[in-house]
């Protein structure tokens, strides 16, 4: 019987492009699970959307001399055009200036607000005497109170990921004057997390399949105990506040983003023509899974199923697979610096399958990894193209050739055409244990383990030769690889979807690869190939030094 599965990505901020790290994070690993889940059969959501609201965008548009719709506009057209190129699927992609998520996103303040789990209370926020205005958090700069890093924000400290308020800053000072700030007293709505601490702890002890490093991390701070947050703040971009005398504040932006997963699987079901059928994923027996970056995890183990806690009737999170960040050639990711590999610079030159490929098979799912321009050349053409893609290129073309572009048939296997096709069916079921744990660095490392296995196997049997002096051994041994490219084609798919749509067409399946379903496919003796073309390009050393060059610059 089929499962329902929600797939909720994290909401990128839209004021700058994508990179490389973005992409690591979180949202391959959701496409990844997202395919595999649609393969099994199972009826998938997949959500997200660009988080234009919040300091971060006005930041950039104040910079840039244009209003926060123009900047966040912009920047989302970008996402939305490199999700496609890059093939994440997600059944929606929107924004949160839409007028259906202002809505859920006040319906959820509303309810909260009937029962008593958001009050006011007048607190100091730093005020620039300079700039003549009250500063957001992400204005405020200083050294962190907790671990002592320079450069954290007034709302978080990006090296320990303690959340923060401006005035537990130390030396705090104006982002943009670099004056020192006054704390002035202004009236605020506050999220009475207090109240979920013992609740959100019972919870997370029954959270085993969770990740270590997220268990520890939710633990940790819930034992240290919540306090209650801050959940509006003076600015003039972003959800309206419904509450007279809130005129010319806004609901803070971590508030609305986290409700960005409700509204968007509610405008997904207007959109489907059944306004109800979001219910199904977040009502029923259904299971959600959140795909974010470790920098995040307070907010999608705490905030979020307080606030799901506290208005009811609905799903909290079934699994956080939080990824651990990706360096570049060994240095930490800076957009000020233009140290980061850009997703629209990389797709304007290179296909998105080796991309994806090296961040899977790299991927930062427990400790921090590295991206090198040199590690993505060696594997793009020691794994992808002589490994994965050689062996599929010589044995369909040796096929193609000898048995008039049709599959062979096999005629009495002896002992090693058997144990490869035994090692297929033992392998696919390990990378689908991996893929429904969202363990997919250790799946697609075991896929490519079993295409070296073919190739070692292809190599003793040597068809090129067999098909002058035994063709029915050709014929077997051609039969056999065939069966493990299919096998392989199949795993590989939700990692590498375009070059899998590639293999799929070559062996002769009609359809795309999605609906061929999570099982192996054996061709039929007789089943006709198309003429296969390499599914890889091999990449010239040269450009290991003229994309490093570019880091920096």
């Amino acid at each position: 019987m089929s499962e329902k599965i929600l797939v909720c990505v994290a909401w990128p901020y839209a004021n700058g492009l994508l990179h490389v790290g973005h992409v690591a994070g979180c949202y391959l690993p959701a496409d990844i699970f997202t395919r595999y889940q649609r393969m099994k059969g199972n009826e998938v959501l997949m959500v997200s959307g660009s988080d234009m609201h919040g300091t971060p965008v006005t930041l950039k548009a104040e910079q840039e001399g244009k209003t926060p719709a123009e900047v966040a506009m912009f920047y989302h057209q970008d996402f939305t055009e490199a999700w496609k190129k890059l093939g994440i699927s997600f059944d929606l992609y929107t924004h949160t200036e839409t007028a259906n998520h202002a809505q859920v996103t006040q319906d959820v303040f509303k309810k909260l607000l009937e029962k008593g789990y958001l009050y006011t209370n007048t607190v100091l926020q730093a005020y620039c005497p300079s700039c003549e205005r009250f500063l957001p958090d992400r204005y405020v700069e200083g050294t962190c109170p907790f671990c002592k890093a320079k450069g954290a924000r007034g709302d978080q400290c990006d090296v320990c990921g303690k959340p923060l308020n401006a005035n537990e800053l130390i030396e705090p000072r104006c982002r943009q004057c670099g004056t020192a700030p006054v704390f002035k007293e202004t009236e605020h709505f506050f999220l009475k997390l207090s109240a979920f601490n013992d609740q959100l702890l019972e919870w997370v002890k029954d959270q085993v399949h969770w990740r270590q490093n997220v268990i520890n991390f939710t633990t940790h701070y819930l034992q240290e105990g919540l306090k209650d947050r801050a959940i509006t703040r003076d600015i003039e971009w972003g959800v309206h506040i419904p509450v007279q005398g809130f005129e010319h504040k806004r609901i803070y932006v971590w508030f609305d983003a986290v409700i960005g997963y409700l509204s968007a699987s509610k405008e997904w079901a207007a959109s489907t023509g059944d306004p109800e059928k979001w219910r199904a994923f977040w009502q029923a027996d259904s299971k959600s899974y959140y795909f974010i970056g470790k920098d995040n995890i307070p907010f999608h183990t705490i905030i979020w199923p307080a606030m799901l806690m506290g208005y009811g009737g609905l799903n909290l999170p079934y699994d956080v697979p939080a990824n651990e960040f990706l360096t570049v050639e060994n240095q930490k990711g800076s957009k000020s610096h233009n140290w980061a590999v850009w997703i629209t610079d990389y797709l304007a030159s290179y296909d998105p399958d080796p991309l994806r490929f090296i961040l899977s098979i790299n991927m930062p799912e427990t400790s921090d990894t590295d991206f090198s321009w040199r590690e993505f050349v060696r594997r793009n053409n020691d794994e992808l193209v002589a490994t994965y893609g050689n062996l599929a290129h010589r044995v369909l073309t040796l096929t193609y050739r000898n048995f008039e572009g049709k599959v062979p048939a096999p005629a009495n296997l002896d002992e090693t055409d058997l144990l490869l096709t035994k090692q297929c069916e033992e392998v696919f079921k390990e990378v689908d244990e991996c893929l429904s744990r969202c363990q997919f660095k250790l799946a697609i490392g075991k896929a490519m383990t079993l295409a070296h296995e073919a190739n070692r196997y292809l190599d003793g049997k040597a068809p090129w030769k067999a098909i002058k002096t035994d063709r029915q051994a050709a014929a077997n041994s051609l039969y056999t690889a065939i069966g493990a490219i299919s096998a392989l084609k199949t795993m590989f798919s939700p990692f590498l979807p375009f070059s899998a749509q590639k293999l799929h067409t070559y062996l002769g399946f009609a359809g795309t690869i999605e609906d061929a379903r999570w099982e192996i496919h054996i061709p039929q003796p007789g089943q006709k190939l198309e003429e296969p073309q390499a599914l890889f390009t091999k990449l010239d050393d040269e450009i290991i030094e003229k994309e490093t060059q570019k880091l920096g610059h």
